[in-house]
């Protein structure tokens, strides 16, 4: 017989009711296992205390890979805008009169300008020769303040010009030499300048394109080792600063090469290794003694000028004549001794010919000029190679000014 029992509908609720009890606790302490957290902790009541300070971080900005501070500026333009803060009150511009004659043989004022910038708070400012060259009066334009200027010293062959200012030392803010004769190609270049002579301490920026190009001076010399950028430089420009991005003068704006007169990509500063070797001598003494062996003529040999007198050996430099008391000739080399009839051209042979200084090869003479200038001073001693028929000759000559 089936009986129901009245109990029976209580004692389902209950199974329900613990059930979900059960479920519930299994998903609490999961929630536990996973999170590490106890799910029946209650956090007392806050104690109170005094709070810390909040800290606030400078606001920086990553866009498109960059760093950009508070006023929107990334790393590269903040220090461009550094350099400039900090090099434009050291330099000038440079103005010049120069009395030039007409056609008709009349004498007339022109005016020049270029650039420049300052040494020393002796008031000492480099620039250019070429900038000065003939000038009859100089002016120097710092901080819009205008003072006359005098010449301490040049140096033609290397373009370069020191002068002097008696200006406020206030006024007065030296540069930084750096160094180029570790320069590399992608280097950042800047250049501040006087543009066209009339827009002062312009910036421009770009990049060391090449190194090591080669320049003809004022006095119609060799300089080696220019420094070529693609910075914009423009007539007006010439004896300002070439500037690293630490602000640091690499090298002194002297030319550009351009068909219509204005920047087409390709401007020369001088090296400032030059500018360090030649400035002690140009401000002590009023120029720089250039080293020379006392050669006043000779020829380049070529293959086809060898061949065509029977010369045992066709590259290095055949000496005609030597200047008065040269201290090559001293040590022995002997000049031309008979002239010949090249195609339509007189020819003086019979010298010796020079191969070698200190065992660096001579192909030409801006080779000579080059190693002499690079390497030594007045008063060194050189080893020079001569060759004289079939035999190799080797002399020590003492390097005297030019």
């Amino acid at each position: 017989m089936h009986t129901t029992s009245k109990h029976a509908p209580f004692a389902s609720g209950r199974s329900i009711r613990l059930a979900v009890w059960i479920g519930l606790t299994a998903a609490l302490l999961l929630f536990s296992a996973c999170t590490g957290a106890n799910p029946l902790f209650v956090p007392p009541a806050a104690a109170t205390s005094t709070p810390l300070p909040t800290v606030t971080p400078t606001p920086v900005r990553v866009l498109a890979g960059a760093l950009i501070d508070d006023q929107g500026l990334d790393i590269a333009e903040r220090r461009v805008i550094d350099v400039y803060e900090r090099l434009a009150p050291s330099v000038v511009n440079v103005t010049t009169r120069i009395l030039r004659r007409s056609f008709f043989f009349d004498v007339s004022p022109a005016e020049g300008a270029g650039s420049g910038f300052v040494l020393d708070r002796e008031g000492r400012i480099l620039t250019n020769y070429h900038v000065i060259q003939n000038a009859q009066e100089i002016q120097v334009i710092l901080d819009d303040q205008t003072f006359g200027a005098t010449v301490v010293g040049v140096d033609a062959g290397n373009d370069i010009a020191v002068l002097q200012v008696d200006a406020p030392a206030e006024l007065l803010v030296p540069v930084e030499l750096g160094e180029s004769a570790s320069l590399q190609v992608g280097q950042r270049a800047i250049v501040i300048g006087n543009p066209f002579g009339q827009f002062g301490r312009t910036l421009t920026t770009g990049v060391i394109s090449a190194l090591n190009r080669t320049l003809e001076s004022p006095d119609g010399r060799a300089i080696s080792g220019i420094i070529q950028t693609d910075a914009a430089i423009n007539q007006g420009n010439s004896g300002g600063p070439l500037l690293d991005s630490s602000g640091r003068v690499i090298g002194m704006n002297s030319a550009i090469f351009s068909p219509s007169g204005t920047n087409a990509g390709v401007g020369f500063a001088i090296p400032v290794e030059t500018i360090r070797r030649v400035l002690p001598e140009v401000i002590e003494l009023g120029r720089y003694r250039h080293p020379s062996l006392g050669i006043r003529y000779l020829y380049p040999l070529t293959s086809g000028l060898a061949e065509t007198l029977g010369l045992s050996v066709d590259q290095g430099l055949l000496l005609v004549q030597f200047t008065q008391n040269s201290p090559l000739a001293s040590a022995g080399a002997k000049g031309a001794q008979e002239e010949v009839i090249v195609g339509m051209q007189r020819v003086y042979v019979g010298g010796d010919i020079l191969t070698g200084v200190d065992g660096q090869i001579i192909g030409d003479y801006d080779d000579l000029q080059n190693y002499l200038e690079e390497n030594h001073r007045v008063g060194d001693t050189v080893t020079v190679t001569l060759r004289r028929g079939d035999e190799e000759l080797a002399v020590e000559v003492v390097l005297v000014e030019e």
